[in-house]
């Protein structure tokens, strides 16, 4: 019966859409290991209609430790909040929106950009600098995004002072997410967070000139540590078994910790997942461990699982199992699920938070095996993409910033078994 009512559902959800296909043409996943698999499965994510259409171009989503979603809509430069049904409750304006993250005293922080005039040899120029906004909303007379304040700006870069002149270089460095580190113990370390930021190449290089040489530009790419206060305190450098290294990171897009909403009961601890873009990068998802000995605190990779074909059929680490993988979130409820997103291959991808793609079957179903539930292809149907860059996740939904087609989808996992 339960089975016949999820058919149902999906039927339904055929109908409402108004497409002749469900499925569409799958993107071509020959490079990957199994591609995600669309057919009708006793577990499966289900969406959740209506669509989330209201946007020009989502870039981001997040789900905030007030019980609220929060959307940036990249195309209209604006941080958006919407209650769990969908209904838009406010909308604040950031030059640049990008990212969105909301830490545990309900502040917004909001990567965007800024413009400053520096002086430039003989003249002066005005350039536009990666920024993080700080909106805050509690204390604001009533709490809504609508009211929100900018009480301060991390304008990049944040090191300048008058013996450190500003290169022109640091024009061609952008963040790109924004990580909350929860301490339940020490209130000096619960809301510092972390920070992924990239170099870009000039567009327009000019080989005479070194400040905007054909290069890399800017600081490396890398992952910052800020405390509570928005002051910088290091960029995280990484202990491997081939030593330590400064420059472990490249290309990060994505990063989340293990504190997720919701507020009750959200995780303490400094362990990061992070993604990478690069494309010579062979493990483009990586858990990052923060290790506290009697020698020092240190950063360590912790590899997950890869290769029990015993255990699953696909693997978190397995060498090139994405293209590229845009965002990734933990959930925060006890499933501790990962989830990535792939602008490429188009997909959602879901783990267990020990690596093994897909989920355990309920003890009655006899199954010892994880079972995949990704998913993805190319198109505009429920249960495909168009350039998918952010995820989400709260109160057993997930959510995903389909960019290319201009909305927020929704999904919910159906374990479907007599």
């Amino acid at each position: 019966m339960k089975r016949i009512a999820l058919l149902s559902i999906i039927f339904l959800a055929i109908l409402s859409s108004g497409c002749e296909d469900y499925l569409g043409k799958k993107t071509e996943l020959d490079f990957i290991d199994i591609p995600p698999d669309n057919s009708i499965r006793d577990i499966a994510y289900v969406p959740i209609l209506p669509i989330l259409n209201d946007f020009n171009r989502p870039s981001d989503v997040c789900a905030g430790f007030d019980g609220l979603i929060y959307v940036v809509d990249e195309g209209s430069e604006e941080v958006i909040s919407m209650d769990e049904s969908g209904r838009i409750l406010g909308r604040f304006s950031i030059p640049g929106a990008k990212s969105v993250i909301q830490d545990r005293r309900f502040d917004l922080l909001v990567i965007g950009t800024a413009d400053s005039t520096l002086s430039l040899g003989s003249q002066d120029t005005t350039l536009s600098f990666s920024t993080i906004y700080r909106l805050r909303m509690a204390g604001a007379g009533a709490y809504d995004l609508n009211n929100a304040r900018i009480v301060n700006k991390i304008m990049h870069p944040f090191y300048y002072t008058q013996g450190n002149p500003v290169r022109r270089t640091n024009d061609f460095v952008q963040f790109t997410n924004i990580g909350i580190i929860g301490n339940n113990q020490d209130p000096n370390r619960n809301n510092q967070f972390y920070v992924s930021r990239k170099y870009v190449r000039n567009p327009d290089p000019d080989p005479s000139n070194p400040e905007v040489s054909s290069g890399p530009l800017g600081p490396n790419d890398a992952v910052l540590h800020f405390d509570n206060e928005d002051v910088l305190i290091s960029p995280i450098s990484v202990q491997t078994a081939s030593g330590f290294f400064n420059d472990f990171f490249a290309y990060p897009s994505g990063i989340s910790t293990l504190t997720q909403a919701p507020q009750f009961g959200a995780t303490s601890s400094s362990d990061f997942l992070y993604t990478s873009l690069e494309e010579n990068n062979a493990l483009k998802v990586q858990y990052i461990q923060f290790v506290e000995t009697e020698f020092g605190a240190e950063y360590q990779p912790r590899i997950l699982a890869s290769g029990d074909t015993s255990q699953a059929d696909g693997f978190i680490n397995s060498p090139n199992k994405f293209r590229q993988p845009t965002d990734i979130t933990l959930s925060g409820d006890g499933t501790q699920f990962i989830f990535v997103v792939d602008s490429e291959t188009d997909s959602l991808y879901q783990f267990s938070f020990t690596g093994f793609e897909g989920v355990r079957p309920p003890a009655a179903a006899g199954i010892d095996r994880y079972v995949k539930a990704s998913f993805g292809g190319t198109g505009n149907d429920l249960m495909q993409f168009n350039d998918p860059v952010a995820v989400a996740y709260f109160n057993q939904i997930v959510y995903v910033a389909d960019a290319g087609n201009g909305r927020i989808m929704r999904y919910k996992l159906t374990l479907d078994f007599d």
